[in-house]
């Protein structure tokens, strides 16, 4: 049935009618993803299942009521004055904030449209009865795309912001949008930040110390002591090895690394090699051994303390609980403490990433790249993208292209552009094993470097962080950590997102983190306990870190040992390394 009604005004009925196209081409993309699928993994050729015909025709009544009554606002609208919206954006999208969206009546009904449009199309997708919980997340993802890259904001026929700027600048802001333009086509990625103002090693990645180890896949760096005495157990760090490790250690003021040296720790770090072709063959098993494994030996040897604390962070978080979890399977007691910030260890509910992997997916990848091969960086990063398109795709079109400006100097966008590759068959496993069929958590079922894992074994008292708006972890699911670890746990639920929940330093000592004594296996039980502090994390783990740090002894003046010597000033090569 349509969803204009002959008596609705005509204006109403034309945005109505572009409700419609918009329903019927996101379902005709859909048709083509759900064939592609089917053709790709074997599966019976079905059609893709409609809402209920009631619900359908009630949300189509709605639908074209709110267009007759945005329609009539206008038409009823003071001139100069603006009346009360019939359709406002979420709270976070900044995409119609300028004052221009508001004050032409044209392209205030115009973003409005859109707006219903968008929810019409988000609430049918919604109401389509799908159970598998995997391919409603993919639908839910592909109708985000599918409305983020029709917004109006997008088209410089339907944006005035372009319009503004072209007639402030009598058309030098065109001519700077194609030059910007041409020249990220040329890069093949969009900019994101002024490049040119940041330095790994100058500005970035800058607290002393000296790399003391490396192999072909990473680098060990020993930072340099900032205080006359030390506690005797020292902190291992491993960042995720799909981005570069400085988000460590960004600037002076917003860096972690340089937070806890400051409090009087020993920090080591290991900083992933940027994978080529040599490495392309490397695997899972191939990053455990030379990455956590091989850095635990060393800092043992280097400080003479058996049981250093450990901290692992997203990916990083996973490979660290799967290394102690086979040195526990070889008889050894390897760390003091152990700390996961936003990690992994129960796939059930992987996030948004998720929907993105399938078994179909997955056995392309495995074909493609399974036995050696790279998943290269900006392929990765093109993803993470995705994800939250209108922040970190979009706007950037907007603003570079539409308006003509240059994105501001920002050191946590520098980082999220500076990407990485991945070798092939590490890919390929991690994305079985994990996110397809969750084996990390039943006991026994992997094998890792020839033992059977168990996450169980790992006794060490665990500091997990998780934060409350990440949509790369879910913190019910990083929560899910405290059921397979074997040790007492202690939770805490950052604000913010992934990378800004945790990245939260105590220089700003913004946001805020609840706690909760309870030990219970459901996190809704566990959030209706905890309370709420004001302040960043950082200040409450150190002080949790500090009781498993030992007693104090005085700081080493010199990094590594006979044995494990300096190689280069931190922060080594490996990070300057683009993909």
């Amino acid at each position: 049935m349509p969803l204009y009604r002959d008596q609705d005004p005509p204006g109403a009925n034309a945005f109505v009618k572009a409700g419609e196209a918009m329903m019927q081409g996101f379902f005709g993309m859909l048709a083509k993803h759900h064939a592609a699928i089917q053709d790709s993994s074997g599966l019976a050729a079905t059609a893709i299942p409609m809402p209920d015909s009631e619900q359908l025709f009630q949300m189509q009544k709605e639908f074209a009521q709110r267009h007759s009554q945005l329609w009539s606002a206008m038409l009823q609208q003071t001139p100069g004055v603006r009346g009360e919206p019939v359709a406002t954006p979420a709270p976070g999208d900044r995409r119609f904030m300028a004052r221009e969206w508001t004050e032409s009546p044209f392209y205030d009904y115009v973003h409005q449209a859109y707006l219903i449009n968008a929810g019409f199309l988000e609430q049918v997708s919604e109401a389509l009865p799908i159970a598998d919980g995997r391919a409603k997340a993919r639908i839910r993802f592909l109708a985000r795309q599918y409305l983020d890259a029709l917004a109006p904001s997008n088209f410089a026929a339907t944006n005035p912001e372009f319009v503004t700027s072209a007639l402030e600048t009598k058309g030098e802001s065109i001519s700077r949008g194609i030059q910007n333009m041409l020249s990220d086509l040329r890069q093949g990625r969009i900019s994101m930040t002024d490049e040119s103002a940041f330095e790994i090693g100058r500005n970035l990645a800058v607290t002393p110390g000296s790399v003391i180890f490396e192999n072909d896949l990473m680098q060990l760096i020993q930072y340099a002591p900032l205080t006359a005495r030390v506690a005797q157990r020292p902190l291992l760090i491993v960042p995720p090895c799909i981005n570069k490790f400085y988000i460590m250690d960004l600037q002076p003021e917003n860096s972690l690394v340089r937070f806890v040296v400051e409090r009087g720790f020993t920090v080591f770090l290991i900083s992933w090699k940027n994978p080529g072709p040599e490495q392309s063959r490397f695997g899972w098993d191939d990053y455990l051994e030379m990455g956590p494994l091989a850095a635990l030996e060393i800092v043992r040897a280097v400080t003479r303390v058996n049981k250093p604390n450990v901290l692992g962070f997203c990916v990083g978080g996973t490979l660290l609980a799967s290394a102690l979890a086979v040195s526990r399977a070889r008889g050894e007691d390897p760390v003091e403490s152990l700390t996961l910030m936003t990690t992994l260890l129960d796939f059930a509910d992987p996030g948004e990433l998720g929907c993105l992997v399938d078994e179909a997916s997955v056995a392309a990848r495995e074909a493609s790249i399974g036995k050696g091969g790279l998943l290269k960086g900006q392929e990765l990063a093109n993803v993470f993208s995705a994800l939250r398109a209108n922040d970190l795709v979009w706007q950037y079109v907007s603003g570079n292209y539409l308006k003509g400006g240059r994105p501001p100097a920002f050191d946590l966008v520098y980082w999220n552009a500076d990407s990485t590759n991945l070798p092939g068959p590490f890919v390929s496993w991690y994305l079985r094993n994990m996110y397809l069929e969750n084996n990390l958590r039943v006991p026994g079922r992997l094998r890792m470097l020839g033992v059977k894992v168990d996450l169980g074994r790992i006794t060490a008292p665990a500091y997990l962080l998780a934060t409350r708006e990440d949509h790369i972890v879910p913190w019910k699911s990083a929560y899910l950590a405290r059921g397979l670890l074997g040790g007492e746990t202690t939770f805490v639920l950052g604000a913010s997102g992934h990378i800004a929940g945790a990245i939260n330093p105590a220089s700003k000592n913004r946001r805020s983190y609840w706690l909760s004594p309870s030990g219970v296996a459901d996190p809704d039980e566990w959030l209706q306990t905890a309370s709420e502090q004001r302040g960043t994390w950082w200040l409450h783990w150190i002080e949790w870190l500090r009781i498993r740090g030992g007693k104090e002894v005085r700081a080493r003046t010199r990094a590594g040992n006979q044995q494990y010597k300096p190689i280069e000033a931190a922060p080594g090569r490996y990070v300057k390394q683009r993909a």
